[in-house]
């Protein structure tokens, strides 16, 4: 429906712009009948979790596609970032962005480690390195630098700053599964890197993560601890748990895995069109990705200048709530001024992180969405920017509190 006075948004009193909601991470499957093979296959076998060859298969094609030696899949992207941070043995204090989801950090703190929040870079939204160093103590262990948006961190400065001061370097690779640094595939840097294969990812496999590394000692204890400690049959030798991926996860993982670039053709298709429908537009800048890399565009991120279009974030956000567009607000507002980290690290100020986190705006992509629902949300944003004056007066300024829905 052509919005064209303020009272025919649905926000106002008007009807919807669609009639079913359009979510941020929608999953993605193309091929259903290969992913219902792959189940008979597993059924028939009798084999459905412990290792069983669909999992070693994903495996092998992750370590393949990454450029590395080793890649153990795990149930979620979670519990793999809390296998490296005991097998690499942190302790004490680990350098993180408050800048990224929860889990993050929370996998640090689950273990005993405090996460330490830095500010990023306003520019690439990741990790600065030049702000980095005033944050380092006796007790610093490591430092975990997430690839935001499947844009990389500086890697080699972050390399840089580890090595000078005898640091654990790990990544959180959760959004940047595909994507490249300086040419080389992302999953092969610092100490070990960790992969979400959770539903809202373009390549997923229901629930599940990764570790990848070229470290062989980091890798076996890695195997060993999401098995329990076994190292055989009947030999434990280390203290572990239960992060073991299933076969029918690695069955979905697999033919994922399959039409990954097909998905990632759609993902830049609908990332071009939002950026050519919204170009122009006063206050509203669609988040960049550098053309010499190799990108999945699973995010379609804007930056909304309240004093350049007059109406606010999350005025806009009820906006597009209301018509039927469920765009969210990531990662407000911030790691550090969440549970429990608001409460044991009070005053912890991070000017940027908190600048980006009331500007930053993510909206629906990927093969869920069509061309020219792209197009209707692009006209909405564009209405609204057009009518900000009258809408920050007539749209509530606090953001709408929304339906549940798990994000990573």
């Amino acid at each position: 429906m052509i919005k064209r006075r303020p009272q025919d948004l649905a926000a106002l009193g008007g009807s919807p712009a669609f009639d079913r909601p359009r979510h941020v991470g929608a999953p993605s499957l193309l091929d259903r009948r290969r992913l219902l093979d792959r189940v008979e296959e597993a059924l028939d076998r009798g084999r459905l979790t412990n290792h069983g060859p669909l999992v070693g298969e994903l495996e092998r094609q992750i370590a393949e596609r990454v450029g590395v030696r080793h890649c153990i899949v795990t149930s979620n992207g979670t519990v793999a970032l809390e296998l490296v941070a005991r097998a690499t043995e942190l302790s004490g204090e680990v350098l993180v962005p408050a800048l990224t989801f929860v889990a993050t950090a929370h996998a640090l703190r689950w273990h005993g480690l405090t996460p330490v929040f830095c500010d990023v870079d306003p520019g690439s939204h990741n990790l600065d390195p030049d702000r980095l160093e005033d944050k380092l103590t006796p007790r610093t262990s490591a430092i975990v630098g997430v690839h935001l948006w499947g844009r990389p961190c500086d890697v080699d400065a972050l390399s840089r700053i580890a090595t000078r001061h005898h640091l654990r370097l790990i990544f959180d690779a959760a959004h940047a599964f595909g994507c490249s640094y300086r040419g080389r595939m992302i999953g092969g840097f610092g100490d070990a890197e960790v992969f979400s294969f959770h539903a809202t990812k373009f390549v997923h496999a229901f629930e599940g993560g990764a570790v990848v590394t070229d470290d062989d000692r980091l890798a076996r204890s890695v195997r060993s601890m999401k098995n329990f400690g076994f190292a055989g049959q009947d030999n434990v030798v280390a203290l572990g748990i239960n992060a073991k991926m299933s076969e029918i996860s690695a069955a979905m993982g697999l033919t994922s895995l399959e039409t990954m670039d097909r998905l990632v053709e759609v993902n830049r298709a609908r990332y071009e069109r939002y950026r050519r429908g919204l170009q122009g537009l006063p206050g509203l800048s669609p988040v960049p990705f550098d053309s010499g890399e190799r990108c999945n565009f699973q995010y379609v991120l804007v930056e909304v200048v309240s004093e350049r279009c007059s109406v606010t974030r999350d005025q806009l956000l009820g906006m597009l709530h209301a018509e039927g567009v469920l765009a969210r607000r990531y990662f407000y507002p911030g790691c550090h001024r969440m549970e429990p980290y608001r409460t044991e690290q009070p005053g912890c100020e991070l000017p940027e992180t908190e600048r980006l986190v009331e500007r930053l705006l993510c909206l629906p992509t990927g093969p869920a969405l069509s061309e020219r629902d792209v197009d209707t949300v692009c006209a909405l944003l564009r209405f609204a920017v057009g009518h900000g004056t009258t809408l920050a007066r007539l749209l509530p300024r606090q953001a709408p509190a929304g339906r549940r829905r798990e994000i990573a």
